[in-house]
C-alpha cells in the first residue's frame, strides 16, 4: 500500500514496504530511506516501523536497520529502548559486523538506566576474536564515560586489555579512548610503547594521528631533552676522530647526551609516515620531530610539509601556520625552499599573507635583496589588504637587518605618492615606527610628510603624521605650529584618534614654544572640551590641567615636560607568529593562537632520565621439550604429527580424540587409581621422570614393559586388543628412531643437528611444531584436525633474484646482496629465512664479518656465525633469520668488518613473509567461510595474455609470493593458500576468471594491511607480460 510522509517540507510518495513479508520489499524500502538520511532528510517519524525490522534474519537488510538506528537511537529513546533485548541477542550473532552493529547502536542510546547494561557489552566485546569488534568496543568507551563519568575506574580496566591487543585495527581506536578517558595514566602506555611503536606503520591513518600525538607528550614526560646546549650530540659516546689527547684535557668536560633507545625507535618508526598520502599524518610527525627530535635531525620534515603546499587551500592554511612558527626558531631549514613561498596571483588573501610572514621570517643579508624585489611586486596587487601586509612586512626587514634599512625607507617615501590611500595610510604608519629607531637622521622624511598630510584621508595615517611631528616638533619649528593650525580649521570633522593626536600636538607645542602656539592651544582645547566623546573631553581636561598652571593644577604640572616628552623607545616589530610556539604544532589552539577545551599541553623536559625499564615487557622463556613425533591415524591419508614432549603410550582407538578421556587420564594419574587409563598415565609419567641422558631405546623398552605388566594384570582384555597393542608399539619404536635425539629450545637450534641437512633437503613435508600451552585446556581432535588440513609444504617456485644489501663502493670493497630461499627458517619458527652473499672486491683481506649488536628494536634477527677471514675476490654465502612481525617494514641493522661498520637494511617483499601451506578444497571453503566481511580484500583485474593460460597464472602467483597451489575442479577457478611467518594466520587467495582477460582477485586473512598489499602486489604482476 502506499502512503505519503514529509520530510523537511517535501512531499515524498514510498512505498510502505517495511510491514511486507517479502525480504527484497524490506530491503528496498530500507535502502531508499538510507538515502534519504544520505541527502540530509529528517526520516525519523518512520523509527516505529524500522525498528521492527531489527529482528530480520537477512543480513543486509540487518545491516541497513543499524544504520538507521545508529543515526536516530538518541533522538528516539524510548523505542530504542524497546528493542534493547534484540539488540543484547545481536551481541552474540555470528557475523562481527552485526555485532559489531548492535554495540554501536547500543552505545548510542544516551539513556543512564542501561549504563550496566553497556559496560557488560564492551567487556564481552574487548575479549571477542574479531578485531573489528574490538575496535568498535573502544569506540563504544568514548561514548559511555560522556554518559556516565563515574565508570571510570571500570573503563580504564578495559582500556588496559585492549592497549594489550595486538591487532592494528584496534590500536588507534583504543588509544583514542585512553585519550579521552585517562590522559594522565601513563604507566599504562609503558609496556606497550614499543609495541604501538611498531605497529604505527601498519595502523589506519587517522589511528596513526592519535597514536602520534600521545607518544609525543609521552615521550616528553620519560626522555631527557636532546636540545642540552652545553652537552654534546654523541649517540654513539665515541670519540671524535680528530680529538687529540691534549686537546681533550684543554677543554672543559660537558657530558655527551646519549639518546635512549626508545626515543631512538619512536623516531625512526615515524619517519616513514613522512611519505603518508594523508596530509594529518604528514603534520602529526612533523609536530612530533619538531617537540622531540635533535635540532639537527628536524630538517627531515621539511620536504614533506612543503610537499602538502599542493594541497587544498584548508591545508595550506593550517600546514603554512605551522611553518610560519617553525621558521622563527630555525629559518636555515626552509631557506632551501624559499621560493615554494613565493605568493601566486590565485592564492587567497590568508594564504597570501601567511606565505608573507615566511617569507619576512626567512629574510637575512644574503637573500634580503631577492625577497625585497619580490615584495615591490606585491605592493602593486589589486588586494589591498595584502599590499598593506606587504608594507608591513618590508618594515620588519628593515628592522631586522639594518644594512637595508635605508633602502626600505626610500621605497617606503616613494609609495607616499600612490594613488591607493590604504597604501599611503600604511606606509605612513610602517615609516612612523621606522623614524623612532633614527629620529635625527630622517627630519627631511618627515618634512615630506607634512606637506602630503592634506592629500592623506586614511584616519590612522593621519594620526600617525600628527604623532611624528608632535614627538619631533623641535626638529621642524617651522612646519608643526602651520599643521596645528590646519587641523585647528578642520578638529570638529576629524575621526576621534586624529583628534587626540591633535590634543596632544597642541600640548607639545605649547610647551616648546608657547608664543605661536598658545591661542591655537586653548582654541583646541576650548573645542575638546564639548565634544560629543567622552574621551575626548576627558584627554583635554586633563591636558589643560597638566600643561596650565593655576592654583588648582597642584605639582602635576611641574612635571608636564618630563611627562609629555619623554624620550620614548622604538617599537619592536615582531612576527605575530612569535608567542604561537607556546601551544603544540598542528593542534586547534596553535591555530586560534588560544587554549581550546580539551588541550593537553606539552610538558617541559625531565631533568633527570626515568627508569627506562618500566618499559620491558617481561618474555615467558619456553621450557626445553623434546621433539617426538607420533604416528597419526584419525584420518585415510597417514601424516607425521609432531607434538612437543615425550609420548605417552597410545590408548584405544576410542580414546584418541577424546577430551574427556585425557582429562580422566591427568585425573585419575593424580589419585594413583588402578584402572588401565591410570596405568598408561603412570607409565608415561614414570616414564618422563627418567634422566634426559638416557636413551630413546630405553624409554622405549622401559614403556613396553610397563604397558605388558599393566596388561597381564588386567583380566578383561581381548585378543585382539593385545595384538593391536603390539603394532602401535613397533609403530613407536620406528617414529622413535626417525626422530632427533637433541633437545631443542625456542630461537636456539642447535649447532650440530643429525637431521638438519636431512630437514633441509626433504621437500615433500615440513612438519609445523605444534607449541604446549599451559593455560587453557585446548581439544586435542581440534588440533590435530586443524594440523591435518593446513601443511607447510614446500616452496612451488623459488626465485633467484638478488636484492643489493652493500655496494663495494660504499663498503670499501666489501659487496653484500640477500634474496629469500623460501625455506623454513632453522633459527625460529617465526623468522623469514635470508641468504646473505659476501664478496671481497677489494685487494686485501677482510677480517670479522658479522652483524653488530646495533640492530631494529621490535625485529628478532639470528645473526650469522663471524667470517675471520674473506680473502681477495673470494664469496661466501651464510644464512640469518629475521622476524619481520608480519610487517614490510625494513630490518635494520650493521654489518661490520674489524675496522669500519656499515648501515645496512633489508626491505621484506610481502610475497616473502609467506610460509605455503597444502590443503584441500573443502579446507580452503571451509576457511575462507570464517575470513569473511573485514577480513576479505577483493578487485577486479586485468591480466596480459601471456597469463591467461593454466600454468603460466600459477607461474605468476607463486612467484609475487609465496604460496601453495590448493587443487580446484573447476577451470575457471584458481586457488593459493599461505599463511603468515610470524602469527601464522591463514593467508587464502583465489582468482575467478570471468573471461579471457579479467577476473576477480580476493584475498582472506586476518591481516588487512597485509592482504591490501598482496592484492596491490598480485594485480600489477597479473597485468604485466
Amino acid at each position: 500500500r502506499l502512503y505519503v510522509f514529509s520530510i523537511d517540507g517535501i512531499e515524498f510518495k514510498q512505498i510502505n514496504m517495511l510491514e511486507s513479508t517479502k525480504e527484497s520489499l524490506k530491503l528496498e524500502a530500507m535502502k531508499r530511506i538510507v538515502g534519504l538520511i544520505a541527502r540530509g532528510k529528517n526520516a525519523s517519524e518512520l523509527f516505529p516501523a524500522v525498528v521492527k525490522n531489527v529482528a530480520s534474519k537477512n543480513i543486509e537488510l540487518k545491516k541497513l536497520v543499524y544504520v538507521y538506528l545508529v543515526r536516530y537511537a538518541e533522538e528516539q529513546q524510548d523505542l530504542a529502548l524497546l528493542s534493547i533485548s534484540t539488540f543484547q541477542r545481536a551481541l552474540k550473532d555470528p557475523n562481527q559486523l552485526i555485532r559489531a552493529s548492535a554495540l554501536r547502536v547500543l552505545s548510542s542510546i544516551r539513556v543512564p538506566i542501561i549504563v550496566p547494561i553497556m559496560m557488560l557489552a564492551i567487556k564481552e566485546a574487548a575479549t571477542d576474536l574479531s578485531p573489528y569488534v574490538r575496535k568498535t568496543a573502544a569506540h563504544a568507551i568514548q561514548k559511555l564515560y560522556s554518559l556516565d563519568a563515574d565508570q571510570k575506574e571500570q573503563l580504564i580496566e578495559v582500556i588496559e586489555k585492549l592497549l594489550k591487543d595486538k591487532s592494528t585495527l584496534v590500536a588507534g581506536s583504543v588509544v583514542m579512548a585512553f585519550e579521552e578517558v585517562c590522559p594522565d595514566r601513563i604507566d599504562l602506555i609503558h609496556k606497550n610503547y614499543r609495541k604501538l611503536c611498531n605497529l604505527l606503520v601498519d595502523v589506519e591513518e587517522w589511528g596513526q594521528v592519535v597514536i602520534i600525538s600521545m607518544l609525543t607528550r609521552y615521550a616528553r614526560t620519560q626522555f631527557i631533552s636532546p636540545w642540552k646546549e652545553d652537552g654534546i650530540f654523541d649517540e654513539n659516546s665515541e670519540q671524535a676522530f680528530y680529538e687529540s689527547d691534549e686537546e681533550k684535557l684543554g677543554t672543559p668536560q660537558s657530558k655527551p647526551y646519549i639518546m635512549d633507545p626508545d626515543h631512538r625507535l619512536l623516531l625512526r618508526n615515524t619517519k616513514p609516515l613522512l611519505q603518508s598520502r594523508n596530509t594529518a599524518v604528514v603534520m602529526s610527525v612533523a609536530q612530533l620531530y619538531w617537540h622531540l627530535a635533535p635540532k639537527q635531525e628536524v630538517g627531515v620534515i621539511t620536504k614533506s610539509l612543503v610537499r602538502l603546499l599542493r594541497s587544498h587551500r584548508e591545508v595550506q592554511y593550517i600546514v603554512l601556520q605551522n611553518i610560519a612558527t617553525m621558521s622563527i626558531q630555525q629559518k636555515g631549514i626552509f631557506e632551501p625552499f624559499m621560493k615554494s613561498f613565493y605568493v601566486r596571483s590565485t592564492d587567497p588573501t590568508h594564504i597570501k599573507t601567511l606565505k608573507l610572514e615566511i617569507l619576512t621570517n626567512l629574510a637575512n643579508e644574503a637573500n634580503i635583496s631577492t625577497i625585497l624585489r619580490e615584495f615591490q611586486t606585491y605592493v602593486k596587487s589589486q588586494d589591498k589588504a595584502f599590499a598593506a601586509a606587504t608594507i608591513q612586512a618590508i618594515g620588519r626587514c628593515a628592522t631586522n637587518i639594518t644594512d637595508v634599512t635605508d633602502t626600505c625607507l626610500n621605497g617606503l617615501v616613494l609609495l607616499l605618492s600612490n594613488r591607493d590611500e590604504t597604501v599611503v595610510a600604511e606606509s605612513v604608519v610602517v615609516i612612523k615606527k621606522l623614524l623612532q629607531t633614527q629620529p635625527t637622521q630622517h627630519s627631511e622624511i618627515i618634512k615630506h610628510m607634512a606637506k602630503l598630510f592634506d592629500n592623506i584621508t586614511v584616519p590612522m595615517a593621519r594620526a600617525s603624521i600628527l604623532w611624528l611631528i608632535g614627538e619631533y616638533c623641535e626638529r621642524v619649528p617651522k612646519i608643526a605650529p602651520d599643521v596645528l593650525r590646519k587641523m585647528a580649521k578642520t578638529f570638529t570633522v576629524e575621526e576621534d584618534i586624529v583628534k587626540l593626536q591633535t590634543v596632544n600636538l597642541a600640548a607639545k607645542l605649547y610647551l616648546t614654544n608657547s608664543k605661536q602656539t598658545k591661542l591655537l592651544t586653548q582654541y583646541i582645547l576650548n573645542l575638546g572640551k564639548y565634544d560629543q566623546s567622552y574621551d575626548i573631553r576627558d584627554r583635554t581636561r586633563f591636558i589643560r590641567q597638566l600643561i596650565v598652571p593655576n592654583e588648582k593644577s597642584g605639582a602635576l604640572s611641574k612635571y608636564a615636560r618630563r611627562i609629555l616628552l619623554a624620550s620614548k623607545p622604538a617599537p619592536m616589530l615582531e612576527s605575530t607568529f612569535k608567542d604561537r610556539d607556546r601551544f603544540q604544532l598542528g593542534t586547534l589552539s596553535h591555530t586560534i593562537n588560544s587554549k581550546a577545551t580539551g588541550y593537553l599541553e606539552l610538558s617541559d623536559w625531565p631533568t633527570a632520565a626515568p627508569d627506562s625499564s618500566v618499559r620491558n615487557v617481561e618474555v615467558m622463556e619456553p621450557v626445553k621439550k623434546e621433539i617426538s613425533w607420533t604416528f597419526g591415524a584419525a584420518s585415510e591419508c597417514h601424516e607425521w604429527v609432531p607434538s612437543m614432549g615425550k609420548t605417552k603410550p597410545l590408548k584405544s582407538d576410542d580414546k584418541f580424540y577424546s577430551d574427556s578421556g585425557e582429562e580422566e587420564g591427568a585425573g585419575e594419574e593424580g589419585t594413583g587409581s588402578s584402572s588401565e587409563d591410570s596405568s598408561s598415565s603412570s607409565s608415561s609419567s614414570s616414564s618422563n621422570e627418567e634422566s634426559d641422558s638416557e636413551s630413546e631405546d630405553k624409554n622405549s623398552k622401559h614403556s613396553e614393559e610397563t604397558d605388558s605388566s599393566q596388561s597381564d594384570k588386567s583380566s578383561g582384555h581381548s585378543d585382539k586388543k593385545k595384538a593391536d597393542k603390539k603394532k602401535r608399539l613397533q609403530l613407536k619404536k620406528k617414529a622413535k628412531k626417525a626422530a632427533p635425539k637433541e633437545r631443542y629450545q625456542m630461537h636456539r637450534p642447535p649447532t650440530h643437528h643429525p637431521l638438519t641437512q636431512e630437514l633441509w633437503n626433504l621437500r615433500t613435508f615440513t612438519p609445523k611444531m605444534a607449541y604446549t600451552h599451559t593455560g587453557k585446556k585446548k581439544n586435542r581432535k581440534q588440533m590435530v584436525a586443524l594440523f591435518l588440513c593446513v601443511q607447510v609444504s614446500s616452496p612451488v617456485f623459488v626465485p633467484m633474484s638478488s636484492h643489493e644489501l652493500l655496494h663495494r663502493m660504499t663498503g670499501k670493497g666489501l659487496a653484500a646482496q640477500y634474496h629469500f630461499p623460501r625455506q623454513p627458517c632453522i633459527y625460529g619458527n617465526k623468522m623469514v629465512s635470508v641468504q646473505l652473499t659476501l664478496t671481497n672486491s677489494s685487494d686485501h683481506t677482510l677480517e670479522d664479518i658479522s652483524i653488530g649488536e646495533k640492530t631494529s628494536s621490535g625485529q628478532n634477527i639470528h645473526r650469522f656465525s663471524s667470517i675471520e677471514r674473506l680473502e681477495p675476490g673470494a664469496s661466501v654465502t651464510v644464512s640469518m633469520g629475521i622476524d619481520f612481525n608480519d610487517s614490510t617494514q625494513a630490518a635494520n641493522f650493521q654489518l661490520c668488518t674489524k675496522e669500519d661498520q656499515f648501515s645496512v637494511s633489508i626491505q621484506p617483499v610481502v610475497g616473502e613473509l609467506f610460509l605455503p601451506v597444502t590443503m584441500t578444497e573443502q579446507d580452503f571453503r571451509k576457511e575462507q567461510g570464517k575470513l569473511q566481511g573485514m577480513n576479505e580484500t577483493s578487485a577486479t583485474i586485468t591480466m596480459a595474455p601471456e597469463n591467461t593460460s593454466n600454468q603460466a597464472l600459477s607461474k605468476k602467483m607463486v612467484s609475487v609470493a609465496n604460496m601453495g597451489v590448493v587443487p580446484t575442479g573447476e577451470d575457471s577457478l584458481y586457488r593459493f593458500a599461505a599463511k603468515s611467518v610470524s602469527s601464522g594466520d591463514l593467508v587464502l587467495v583465489s582468482v575467478d576468471l570471468t573471461d579471457s582477460s579479467s577476473g576477480r582477485l580476493t584475498i582472506n586473512t586476518e591481516k588487512t594491511v597485509i592482504g591490501s598489499m598482496l592484492l596491490r602486489d598480485l594485480k600489477t604482476a597479473l597485468a604485466q607480460p
